[in-house]
């Protein structure tokens, strides 16, 4: 169960607890929402302490090696890649 979920545990047991006036027979409908709202709380509680302790590892990339240009040696002293 995720984040959502835990969400939704909180808002079916608010529902429950504050938002009906069902009647069953032998269920009380408030303890049983507050119930859902207490674990909602726990798994949220649960959930944040995880991603706070969860740390992002970048991987090293690799370097960018830069050739330098390649200039054709003609023998004549013009090695600055002018001469062709």
């Amino acid at each position: 169960m995720g984040l959502g979920g835990c969400i939704i545990l909180i808002a079916v047991g608010a529902i429950l607890t504050f938002a009906t006036d069902w009647h069953m027979q032998g269920v009380n409908l408030t303890v049983v929402g507050l119930i859902l709202m207490a674990v909602g709380l726990i798994g949220v509680a649960t959930f944040s302490g995880i991603a706070r302790r969860r740390r992002v590892v970048v991987p090293p990339t690799t370097p960018v090696v830069e050739e330098e240009p390649h200039h054709h040696h003609r023998g004549d002293g013009y090695t600055d890649g002018y001469g062709v």
